[in-house]
């Protein structure tokens, strides 16, 4: 197993390559339980390969089930507060703000990313200078690495103290457990990479969880059919048992793109490189002064065509515009440009996955499950952590208020 740097974004070193293959094949070891002949973490081990894209929208499903479009896109615009709640569909963005002559604060630009953090945890364990090129490719600027490691020189210490400095102040624990034991947040500490999305830093949108759905899908699940025979399961029949992974998008696309491939006679892999990539979005929806949007504004990088994973839109500082002066065009209804959920609700991001033919399953492969399950997702448990940062929105909307009357 070889794989490149997550959209081939730089030539590794044999020490960096060697490191991040080795974390790959840690998440897949310890998905072994879903371990199968139709799932290679090698692709070239795979029979006449074909690379094809898994995609889905970006935007998060789940709190749609709990409360109305408004409220959605006020919460995911709710800063780093609501990327660390909501931003769960391997896509997080930032807004960055500006003043106008007014003195009022207003959206500029809104950074998207969809680059995983296990990769940049490998930079920063093991090559702190290639780390701070690569957090300045991104910002434009070169960071302190007090902002990168909240220490003065990360070179003085060794590379297990290095990576938890590192996952302390910018990446937190992601669900790791070694992370976790040894008592990382769960969300970064320092301000760089909640002010900007330099790379993902919800647990969910992990490279362990992107292994499991994947695998998670590649399994040929069966219902029996009453007069003999069988079908292939239905979304809700695959998920009964994992109820929340069906009410987003990221889940149930990747899973059931692995499992149509299985019951074709397919095996799979992911493509090299591995990596979660942004697709092009259609532009002709997005309009600033009822003219199409600059195409200086759509900044695609961190990767090669095809492979990227960062976007940066909106107009540079020396323009004087801003984004919510761009009109969003759905229907025959034109919505102002708030924040970044809007255009976030306009892509697709997903990972290249490798497909091979292989034997079809045997009949002692087959694994059946019961039919009919109907998954509803307002039951799932999600609504509850919804609500929450629902009031929490209401409570410091009502603070200003508040103190105006009190004076």
């Amino acid at each position: 197993m070889s794989y490149e740097a997550p959209g081939r974004v730089e030539p590794l070193t044999d020490q960096l390559a060697d490191a991040w293959n080795a974390v790959i094949a840690e998440a897949y070891k310890g998905r072994r339980k879903l371990h199968s002949r139709f799932f290679s973490l090698e692709p070239t081990e795979l029979n006449g390969p074909e690379v094809v894209s898994v995609t889905w929208p970006a935007d998060p499903l789940e709190p749609t089930f709990c409360t109305d479009g408004e409220s959605v896109r006020s919460l995911c615009d709710l800063g780093d507060r609501g990327r660390h709640a909501l931003h769960n569909e391997y896509c997080e963005y930032a807004v960055a703000y500006g003043f106008d002559d007014r003195g009022r604060r207003r959206p500029r630009r809104v950074q998207f990313t969809t680059e995983l953090a296990e990769y940049w945890l490998v930079l920063a364990t093991l090559d702190p200078d290639r780390l701070l090129a690569a957090v300045a490719d991104v910002l434009g600027e070169e960071p302190s690495w007090p902002e990168l490691y909240g220490v003065a020189n990360p070179h003085r210490l060794g590379e297990g103290e290095r990576r938890l400095r590192f996952a302390a102040t910018m990446a937190g624990h992601g669900e790791h457990a070694c992370l976790k034991d040894a008592e990382v947040p769960l969300h970064p500490t320092g301000r760089l990479n909640r002010e900007n999305a330099i790379f993902m830093t919800h647990p969910i949108n992990g490279l362990d969880d992107l292994l499991y759905i994947v695998l998670f899908g590649a399994r040929p699940v069966i219902v029996r059919e009453p007069g003999g025979g069988h079908r292939p399961a239905r979304r809700d029949e695959i998920f009964a048992k994992q109820q929340r992974l069906a009410c987003r998008h990221a889940d149930p696309a990747a899973a059931m793109s692995a499992h149509r491939a299985v019951l074709d006679g397919k095996a799979l892999s992911f493509a090299n490189p591995l990596g979660v990539y942004l697709h092009p979005f259609n532009t002709e929806l997005l309009q600033v002064g009822e003219q199409p949007i600059p195409a200086a504004w759509i900044r695609w990088s961190r990767g090669e065509e095809g492979m990227h994973q960062r976007l940066v839109f909106g107009p540079g500082d020396e323009e004087d515009v801003f984004l919510d002066e761009v009109e969003v065009l759905l229907g025959q209804e034109r919505q102002r440009l708030t924040g970044g959920y809007q255009l976030l609700r306009l892509l697709e991001v997903g990972p290249r996955l490798a497909v091979g033919a292989t034997e079809p399953p045997s009949e002692e492969e087959l694994k059946e499950t019961e039919p009919g399950a109907s998954i509803e997702c307002r039951k799932t448990c999600v609504c509850a952590a919804v609500s929450e940062l629902e009031a929490e929105r209401r409570a410091a909307a009502d603070a200003p208020s508040q103190a105006a009357s009190g004076a």
